[in-house]
């Protein structure tokens, strides 16, 4: 099966940023603008979140591109990344959600070929530009 990807930004904010830099090249740049660019969501992930209507905050894509790079500092290769009450199946060598599930679409809530489990950093009432000084 073949997935086409777009950048996150390109696929929800219908602009055209470039996705593939690396999180290193984000000198001078806005670090959490930087950091949502180089996640992409397949074009089944970006079907899952429109059919479910899920919408994901710029918070929300932050904390979900910060422990994509936890699990590729960890050697995580296919990734469960869990963002509060959803779920995201993330190929972590490419940067590509492959889908989304939200708790009424669960199932039994079994997810198999998974290598690694995150759990996103709890929300934060802080505005995203206090955010980068933590990181």
């Amino acid at each position: 099966m073949s997935l086409s990807a777009r950048p996150v930004s390109e696929s929800l904010n219908h602009s055209t940023t470039s996705a593939s830099r690396a999180p290193e090249a984000c000198n001078g740049e806005d670090f959490a603008a930087c950091l949502t660019q180089n996640l992409r969501f397949s074009n089944h992930a970006q079907k899952r979140l429109q059919s479910r209507q899920i919408d994901l905050s710029p918070d929300d894509l932050l904390r979900l591109s910060q422990a994509v790079e936890k699990a590729a500092q960890r050697g995580g290769r296919e990734t469960l990344v869990l963002v509060d009450d959803l779920a995201f199946l993330v190929n972590v060598r490419e940067r590509v959600v492959i889908t989304a599930i939200d708790p009424e679409h669960r199932g039994e809530g079994v997810f198999t070929q998974v290598d690694s489990v995150v759990f996103a950093a709890p929300y934060s009432s802080a505005p995203l530009s206090t955010l980068e000084t933590k990181i």
